[in-house]
């Protein structure tokens, strides 16, 4: 519309300057001229003319300023806009690399953890096999245990019970000998009926290899220092060994499965107050446990 108004000034203005030459110049907002002068209606209408043409251009100018500034305005917004758009879309590059990133990292923990976690189930196999493993070992010890018990009491049936005993004790047969049955009073050597009962025991020991054997000397709390023994410590060492020797030297028990021990009066089974007591102290304790062979391999490979 603007370009029709600047086309329809500049015919007004041709007309006017057409008459230039024999009117005066007017221009927009000048007073209509007099009728008397020549030409003075036409000039009047075209003045009038011109007026509203330019009534109508200074109106587009100000809706153009007016256009202008909500064009700077909303260029401005635009501009505004599309920055925070770019902010936005580089936060949400970050957010997505980051949750890229966190989902990465999760997923590798969830890894090392399922490897943790299998490591131990395979550790806790290996150990609940080892265990089941131990269990038929001391199952086997305790079974060759109770067998030999039950042999050496019908073994040795034919002897007092205040001369020999037979009991199982911490997994292990204990056969207790009094000094009544082995030795005179003062003495380590070994009577004749006490070397009867160690025959009987040789035999079943040389039967069953896998025994391993601890003969331990024992005394009552009365002190003995003679010119053989110092005291009773020595006294209990020394008929330890004497039964150590009739059994692998007189009935063949192998060396490497004896071992000789005295205890003196440390470890009595009575009151020493009393003959009886002390009788019961006064003992040697010849003690056989199943080899641990087994079970120490079974413990030493875990």
């Amino acid at each position: 519309m603007k370009k029709i108004v600047q086309t329809s000034l500049i015919v007004v203005f041709s007309s006017i300057l057409m008459l230039s030459s024999c009117v005066p110049t007017y221009k927009c907002g000048d007073p209509i001229p007099d009728k008397k002068i020549i030409g003075g209606k036409k000039l009047k209408n075209l003045v009038k003319e011109r007026d509203e043409l330019c009534s109508n251009l200074k109106t587009e100018e100000n809706e153009n300023e007016k256009l202008k500034g909500d064009l700077s305005k909303l260029q401005t917004e635009h501009q505004n806009l599309k920055t925070d758009n770019e902010k936005l879309h580089a936060k949400y590059k970050n957010l997505i690399d980051e949750n890229v990133s966190q989902a990465d990292q999760y997923s590798k923990t969830l890894k090392e953890k399922s490897d943790e976690l299998s490591k131990k189930e395979q550790l806790l196999a290996e150990r609940e096999k080892s265990l089941k493993e131990l269990q038929q070992t001391i199952a086997k010890k305790d079974s060759i245990t109770n067998r030999l018990n039950e042999i050496l009491r019908n073994a040795l049936l034919g002897f007092n019970s205040d001369e020999l005993s037979v009991e199982i004790k911490n997994g292990k047969v204990y056969v207790s000998m009094s000094d009544k049955l082995l030795f005179k009073s003062g003495s380590a050597a070994v009577e004749s009926k006490g070397i009867e009962a160690l025959k009987v025991l040789s035999d079943v020991l040389n039967k069953n290899t896998d025994i391993d054997i601890l003969v331990e000397g024992h005394t009552d709390s009365i002190p003995i220092k003679t010119v053989q023994f110092k005291d009773n410590w020595d006294l209990s060492v020394i008929r330890a060994t004497s039964i150590v020797r009739t059994l692998t030297e007189d009935y063949k028990v192998s060396s490497t499965r004896v071992t000789a021990s005295g205890r003196g009066d440390n470890f009595p089974k009575a009151e020493n107050s009393t003959s009886e007591g002390r009788a019961k102290n006064r003992r040697t304790e010849i003690i056989l446990s199943p080899k641990l062979d087994e079970i120490l391999n079974l413990l030493n490979t875990k």
